[in-house]
């Protein structure tokens, strides 16, 4: 694992230029939010975009949302755009995205102006993650 310090970004695109990266090697962390008010992570390539149905076929339940900032942060300890598993005030669930796997992906590393590199399938067995296709094409 690796934090490396990079100056503020205003998007996804403008941090992977900043790092010399693509969009799809930053990988998005995105908090859920069940019906029940449970949460769960979702890693997305900045690449693309969570797929709603795929994602709730794979938890298992029919509703899904993303929580206000307000939320997020109380979930998780992290503002929106600093959002990580590791750290996070709650071990939620973690489904990643197929793709990520053999990678080393650049994430959110809790706090603005870092960027944290780890190996994806480290983080993965670390965590006990839930690979699976949840994604889909920006835009689409």
């Amino acid at each position: 694992m690796e934090i490396r310090e990079r100056p503020a970004a205003r998007s996804l695109e403008e941090a992977a230029a900043l790092l010399g990266l693509q969009p799809a090697d930053i990988v998005k962390t995105l908090v859920v939010k069940r019906a029940d008010d449970t949460y769960l992570f979702a890693l997305i390539p900045g690449d693309k975009a969570i797929s709603w149905p795929k994602l709730r076929a794979v938890v298992g339940v029919n509703k899904l949302q993303l929580p206000d900032p307000e939320r997020a942060l109380a979930a998780t300890g992290y503002e929106r755009g600093t959002i990580v598993p590791i750290g996070s005030t709650t071990d939620w669930p973690i489904f990643a995205d197929e793709s990520i796997v053999g990678t080393r992906i650049a994430m959110g590393a809790g706090a603005h102006g870092y960027s944290l590199f780890v190996d994806a399938d480290a983080l993965i067995a670390a965590y006990g993650a839930t690979v699976a296709d949840i994604s889909q094409p920006a835009g689409g």
